[in-house]
């Protein structure tokens, strides 16, 4: 047992731990899971594939020929940049967004999660700054944060980030003496705010980070998942040399296979891949090879078209919902994806009211998960993939009575009477409401 003048803790080893550990925190989105999963709540947020959609037979039957006709060599190691056969594949999912590649600048990974952590293992030392959307993805920034980077964000809106904001925040940060590495975004239906990253802003985007010289990673699990039209091209499709890309199957097939890839310039393919033989020496060799055969038996194209039917309905019943219970707040309107994004009237906390809204039987995620200094209190994510539509809209009407509580009681003790102003956060610019 350490003991000190702040207190006690009961980690013997506390005084041992590298000094990056200090970045590890827990997750406001995984801890909701114990609750969320409860059966009684409605849980509007976690971003969990429907996988029931799945032609499990299929899978099955993949899985079933993987084992019966090369089990051997699927149960064996593998190379550390995957499996040729599933990188071909993954050619082919990436030409549908305008991406043009050869087979050995794909490197496959655990999830696209561990290709954030090996390039962010590659590039970030203590002291650096990412740059990032405003608000962010969690999992990225607990990374960034866990190899004592800092993450500096960048204003958005209803067309994604600011090019213009991005420009004077590199010089400020630039003045102030910091090392810029990274730009990471999310351009195609936004986790948490639901938007998309206009052609041109891509465009844009893309000149100031290499007049700038920082590397772009473009995550994008969600651009096949639209609903009226596709997102632009892929922005790894008109620059090669600046942009890391990162593709996933976790939402278009299933997290459960935990493969994901990265798409990257030569010199740093060949790190990657060092990095990710150093981290697990190989990819699973079932799983890709399960995923690769999947992909030559089945219509998967279809089955992608099946998945953006059944998340457009839910997007419509979650939208339909918030206008018919919760018409004063504003939100974003997503044209694919998982989220919405809603910004709460002034003085109300999504974190503070998370516990009323359990207690209500509904969970979403607070918008202070998606801020590195943790504000976005006056925000919250809303997650339409898993519930059908009938329990989102009776999600949404708890999370109205909660709203509507909250903001009685702020009526009944502001000094100044009923409040009616839209929250302003000044990390990020809010589209208004039901804007496409």
């Amino acid at each position: 047992m350490t003991i000190s003048r702040e207190g006690t803790n009961l980690d013997p080893w506390y005084g041992h731990y590298a000094d990056r550990t200090s970045g590890l925190s827990a997750s406001e989105v995984r801890a909701l899971f114990a609750v969320a999963s409860r059966p009684e709540v409605v849980s509007l947020a976690g971003g969990m594939p429907y996988v029931s959609a799945l032609p499990l037979p299929t899978i099955t039957e993949s899985m079933d020929r993987v084992m019966r006709d090369r089990g051997a060599t699927a149960l064996q190691y593998g190379s550390g940049q995957g499996t040729p056969e599933l990188r071909e594949h993954i050619l082919e999912i990436m030409a549908l967004e305008g991406i043009r590649a050869g087979v050995d600048d794909v490197v496959v990974t655990t999830g696209s999660q561990q290709a954030l952590d090996l390039v962010a293992k590659l590039f970030l030392d203590p002291g650096d700054v990412v740059l990032a959307e405003s608000p962010s993805y969690v999992g990225a920034m607990g990374i960034f944060r866990s190899y004592q980077a800092e993450v500096a964000h960048i204003a958005m809106d209803a067309d994604g980030m600011i090019p213009a904001a991005l420009t004077e925040r590199i010089a400020s940060l630039r003045a102030a003496g910091k090392r810029l590495k990274l730009l990471y975004l999310i351009p195609n239906f936004h986790n948490p705010a639901g938007v998309t990253l206009s052609s041109a802003r891509r465009l844009e985007i893309i000149d100031i980070a290499r007049s700038a010289g920082i590397l772009i990673l473009e995550d994008n699990p969600y651009g096949l998942l639209w609903f009226d039209r596709p997102a632009p091209a892929a922005m790894r499709s008109v620059e090669t040399d600046g942009i890391v890309y990162l593709g996933s199957f976790s939402k278009t097939l299933a997290p459960g296979f935990r493969v994901g890839w990265a798409l990257a310039p030569h010199a740093i393919r060949e790190k990657l891949v060092l990095a990710a033989e150093a981290a697990i020496l190989s990819p699973s060799s079932l799983n890709q090879m399960v995923i690769s055969d999947y992909l030559d038996q089945a219509d998967w194209r279809g089955q992608i078209d099946v998945f953006r039917g059944l998340y457009r309905e839910r997007r419509d019943a979650m939208i339909e919902a918030l206008e018919q219970y919760l018409p004063d707040l504003s939100w974003t309107m997503p044209n694919g994806g998982f989220y919405v994004w809603v910004t709460l009237t002034d003085g109300l906390d999504s974190k503070a009211m998370l516990p009323r809204a359990v207690k209500e039987l509904v969970a979403y995620t607070p918008g202070t998960a998606f801020f590195a200094d943790g504000s976005g209190r006056g925000h919250l994510r809303l997650a339409f993939c898993y519930p059908p539509p009938a329990e989102i809209r009776e999600g949404i009407r708890r999370l109205a009575t909660v709203v509507r509580g909250e903001q009685e009681l702020l009526e009944t003790f502001s000094p100044t009477g009923p409040i009616t102003a839209v929250a302003y956060d000044p990390h990020v610019a809010s589209p208004p409401p039901n804007l496409s």
